[in-house]
Parts: structure tokens; sequence; C-alpha cells
């Protein structure tokens, strides 16, 4: 369903969790002494169109950026795994594109996979993947993944 409004009228979170929780666990500045970028705005962009993109054109669309420029790419909230673009052939094709950009640069590029899923197994499945490409950052999207996830 897509939502046409959303307000926040309360919101209560027992003491017991926020105990669980103590905040990100790193700021800005990781994120800087990860990819060497000092000084300046981090430059990124969100990949569009998000859907409709075979996985390779997906790639390529994130290699183009990074090449160009950009400092990093990300996925849309809404990507995830369709018939016509699956999941792990974008984590890979993504992953290419990231490396080729780095090599071609000298520069520490990022790439934002998104692991949403249904569950919290398989978005730890698509994590671990993520891993082993080499691929450190991941995202989640409540809204699409569900509470639950």
């Amino acid at each position: 369903k897509a939502l046409r409004a959303l307000r926040l009228e309360d919101l209560r979170i027992p003491k017991s969790y926020v105990k669980t929780f103590q905040g990100p666990p790193h700021g800005i500045q990781v994120e800087r002494d990860k990819l060497n970028k000092y000084g300046r705005p981090l430059l990124g962009c969100t990949i569009k169109p998000k859907l409709g993109l075979s996985a390779k054109n997906y790639g390529r669309a994130v290699y183009e950026c990074l090449r160009g420029g950009l400092d990093f790419t990300k996925d849309d909230e809404n990507v995830n795994s369709q018939p016509f673009m699956r999941w792990r052939d974008r984590f890979l094709f993504c992953a290419e594109a990231l490396f080729k950009a780095q090599a071609e640069t000298g520069e520490i590029k990022g790439h934002y996979l998104n692991a949403t899923a249904g569950t919290c197994e398989e978005m730890m499945k698509r994590a671990v993947c993520a891993r082993e490409l080499g691929v450190p950052i991941v995202m989640h999207d409540y809204l699409t993944g569900g509470f639950t996830a």
C-alpha cells in the first residue's frame, strides 16, 4: 500500500528497550575516515530509475556515478528483489562497479546496498553476501521490509 500521509501522534519507548540501543556506533567522522574524504561535503546520489533496469544496467549506473566523481551511491529504498533484477545479481554488479571505479580513480568509493527483506534471516543472508563481496555498507528500509523484520 502506498502511504498518502503519515503523522506520528505519540511514541513511548520502554526504558528497558532504550538501554539496549545506545545510538549509532559512529558518526560522520568515521564515514570520512573510511572514504578518506575531508574538508568538503561528501557527494552521493540514489540510483534512478529505481525500477526497470536489469542488474547489469543498474551496476553500470553505479559505475558511471562513481567514476564521474561521486563519493558514494545508494540503492533506492524500494529496490529489493524483482524478477528483472534479483538482489544477488544487483549486489554482484554493484560490487563490480564499485571496485572498477575505485581502481580507475584511485579513490575510495562507497555504495549502500539495500538488504531489506521480509525476515531477519533473509536480511542477514543478504548482509553476509555483501560482506563476502567486499561491500561493507548495507541499508534497511523499515517501511518496505516491515517493522517485524
